[in-house]
């Protein structure tokens, strides 16, 4: 039996509300604050809104900015060259500010580990 948003309890389609909403929040703040991704959070929303609530997925399939990179990333786990370039362009200029703030050794250690394989992995997507 293949399980559609009807076939969830209301519990459950309510649960993956509430994460759709949590992630799509922390997507439209990642939108403001360059630190933190936007379109992860964005296809995580999307994910959970199939499951909570099929009108904001479409909402968010058909938005002019999010739309296309989630459609990218569900079809064919790709990642469009122009994001890519920002996302590592991103993590690079955090880290640079970071040295230039004189963070301690230690923390751009992790930086240095976290942030390059996001960047690693980012980079190994094909190209949508």
């Amino acid at each position: 039996m293949s399980e559609t948003p009807n076939s969830h309890s209301a519990t459950t389609r309510a649960i993956w509300w509430v994460i759709g909403w949590a992630a799509l929040i922390l997507g439209g703040i990642g939108v403001l604050l360059p630190v933190l991704p936007t379109t992860p959070f964005m296809i995580l929303a999307a994910f959970a809104f199939a499951k909570g609530s099929p009108r904001m997925r479409q909402w968010l399939l058909d938005h002019h900015m999010f739309g296309d990179p989630i459609r990218d990333w569900e079809q064919s786990g790709s990642i469009a060259p122009r994001y890519k370039a920002i996302a590592t362009g991103l993590m690079a200029v955090t880290f640079v500010t970071s040295a230039a703030l004189g963070l301690p050794g230690f923390v751009l250690i992790i930086q240095a580990v976290c942030m390059g394989s996001a960047a690693l992995f980012v980079l190994s997507r094909p190209n949508s």
